[in-house]
């Protein structure tokens, strides 16, 4: 019963649901416009995060890299790290999860700032999640939709993930030089067998995001694994994300067929450039995730969809659903008023977006 009332409640699934309903007004779904494989391939990774979960991998990182920090700064520059490396494997959702509370917890005993370096946490998270095909899902339905291999998308997501690093560091530089005393570690001990069985098993799975093995492999891998360890984590699996992706492939079948949707986004689909802009300002609106599965129906220029999508989960709190999920963690956990973290959050992803956008339409021209 508790899964379903995480589902339920799930609020962008809520949405997701009522568009899909008032779509089906307009025109009947096509099964072959539902991308089976990443359903899949999403499945499993949301099992595969909570395994980790389960064993507490990223909390292990987390505690041990902290107590090195000696000033704020060098104690941003771990978390903002850690978010990056993290995010490329875990996702961007899982990180923020974990690391804005222990930031927020550490921040509150020793009154360290809090907006900025919660921001820049949120942000390696993105940037992590986009430098490889499994960090975030709308990175798995690019290579299941367009057949992409492992040396064409780290093409795209190296010279990104540079951009995006300099942009982090940059922003660092603003975080101020405040003495704080060693962060006590806690004894939290990593289980060398199963997080081992646990690796094999995600490798199976980005054997199916890379097409070496069919996705639906994966999934079952890692569900039997999760039943194996404790059939508890099966109850933990984020399955309201599946069945929104389900939905956004539902809405943009019956979009396909309306005549006038048609025009309008083929309009803007002539270049790499349009499809660029196109993507990062929808995002700002509708989110990445649900821009991408659009776009992608209408545009074969996927290499300007991959890096218009990742830099449009800059910008507002719903460029992505990772700044909500930082906002909302913030609000459970920060000292100050959340209203003044909404501001500065904003402002800064803002400028982040001014930069790395500029930045991307020069990765654009120059090096795609």
């Amino acid at each position: 019963m508790t899964v379903i009332k995480n589902i339920a409640k799930d609020r962008v699934l809520q949405i997701t649901v009522a568009i899909a309903v008032i779509s089906l007004f307009f025109a009947k779904p096509r099964l072959a416009d539902i991308n089976f494989s990443t359903l899949w391939s999403i499945m499993a990774m949301m099992t595969i995060i909570q395994i980790f979960e389960y064993l507490h991998i990223l909390d292990y990182f987390a505690y041990r890299l902290t107590s090195h920090a000696e000033n704020t700064r060098e104690l941003t520059w771990l978390f903002v790290a850690l978010a990056t490396v993290a995010g490329m494997f875990l996702t961007n959702d899982v990180t923020v999860i974990t690391l804005v509370p222990l930031y927020l917890r550490v921040a509150k005993r020793y009154h360290l700032p809090e907006i900025l370096p919660v921001t820049l946490i949120g942000m390696a998270a993105n940037f992590g999640s986009a430098f490889t095909p499994f960090g975030n899902t709308h990175n798995i339905f690019l290579m299941n939709h367009y057949h992409i291999n492992g040396a064409r998308f780290f093409s795209w997501s190296i010279p990104l993930l540079v951009a995006s690093v300099l942009l982090l560091v940059l922003f660092t530089l603003f975080v101020k030089k405040q003495p704080i005393p060693t962060v006590p570690v806690r004894d939290i001990r990593i289980q060398k067998r199963p997080t081992i069985i646990t690796c094999i098993v995600a490798l199976v799975i980005f054997a199916g995001v890379f097409d070496v093995l069919p996705s639906w492999v994966g999934a079952i891998a890692a569900m039997a694994l999760a039943f194996a360890f404790s059939p508890k984590i099966m109850g933990k699996v984020d399955y309201a994300i599946v069945l929104t992706f389900a939905g956004f492939f539902v809405i943009v079948s019956v979009l396909q067929q309306i005549p006038w949707v048609v025009t309008l986004i083929s309009g803007l689909m002539s270049t790499e450039h349009s499809v660029y802009l196109t993507s990062i300002l929808s995002s700002q609106v509708i989110s990445n995730v649900p821009s991408t599965v659009l776009i992608g129906k209408f545009t074969n220029l996927a290499a300007a969809l991959f890096l218009g999508s990742n830099i449009g989960g800059l910008g507002t709190i719903i460029g992505s659903m990772n700044n909500l999920l930082v906002y909302k963690e913030y609000t459970n956990f920060g000292r100050h008023h959340s209203g003044k973290f909404f501001l500065g959050f904003f402002g800064l992803n803002l400028i982040g977006l001014l930069v790395l956008g500029v930045m991307g339409w020069l990765i654009l021209d120059f090096v795609y």
